[in-house]
């Protein structure tokens, strides 16, 4: 695979990351679905996975915000298995602001599996885990 190639995955992986991180942030429900392959997994620990766009609707729908928060992602590592499929593992600490401002409520571990579909990158798989 050529250096063009493998910038051109990383900056499309990169740009599903942010576009999540910061659609969850605002509570975009569909924004984020539209992020996921139709058949997308979303794995959490201590949730059975979560798969298909009705699915990860209900979920992130659930999920969202009732006030400010912040997830931190980065230290994002973006390997390339071809010009269609990638993987991406990244750090994330995830902070709500409250009345004396914002505070860093969890530290985590996304592992994301990624395939180009019809020009757009795709999450397949997020896998989650959480750190002590």
């Amino acid at each position: 695979m050529s250096e063009s190639t493998q910038v051109w995955v990383a900056a499309g992986v990169r740009a599903v990351i942010g576009a999540h991180t910061q659609a969850q942030d605002a509570g975009r429900t569909d924004d984020i679905v539209a992020l996921y392959a139709p058949d997308g997994i979303l794995e959490l620990p201590g949730m059975d996975p979560v798969q298909g766009h009705d699915a990860l609707r209900e979920t992130f729908k659930g999920w969202a915000p009732t006030q400010p928060q912040l997830h931190l992602v980065g230290n994002t590592v973006v390997t390339a298995s071809g010009p269609d499929e990638a993987t991406a593992s990244s750090d994330v600490v995830f902070h709500l602001r409250g009345d004396s401002g914002w505070a860093p409520q969890v530290v985590g571990h996304y592992e994301d599996t990624l395939r180009h579909v019809d020009g757009t990158w795709l999450i397949q798989r997020r896998v989650t885990t959480f750190q002590a």
